[in-house]
């Protein structure tokens, strides 16, 4: 990639094509469908670190730069950016892939806060990261 050009922050953790039944009539996808995928990419990093379950506890805002269209290869990078005694800040970023003009650009992204848990649900120590 060019250095010049921004590109995706983060370990790619999902891929995943939209179809028609994931669009509105204007053959857009649903933020939620977005959201739903950025949460997976958010918990997988956060289980790796965590070890173990981890559940969601907060997430920022999420302005949409552009649409995503049906067909569309949609990429998910996950970041951890701090890490406390039980809670995790894992920022994610979504860039898609024009099936027509295979140019990337960046969709969104925001930050997901998760918590560590036991098979109880209660929170827990996340392991040292040493």
């Amino acid at each position: 990639m060019n250095d010049d050009k921004p590109g995706p922050s983060g370990e790619l953790i999902l891929q995943v094509v939209p179809e028609p039944k994931d669009t509105n009539s204007n053959g857009d996808v649903y933020a939620g469908w977005l959201f739903n995928y950025m949460d997976q990419a958010a918990a997988y990093k956060a289980q790796a670190i965590s070890q173990g379950r981890a559940a969601t506890v907060a997430v920022e805002s999420m302005e949409f730069i552009s649409p995503i269209r049906t067909g569309s290869q949609v990429a998910f990078y996950a970041r951890l950016v701090d890490i406390g005694t039980s809670s995790m800040k894992i920022y994610v970023e979504v860039w898609t892939k024009d099936r027509d003009k295979g140019t990337q650009r960046k969709v969104t992204e925001t930050l997901f806060v998760y918590v560590a848990i036991d098979k109880n649900g209660r929170i827990r120590e996340v392991p040292s990261q040493d």
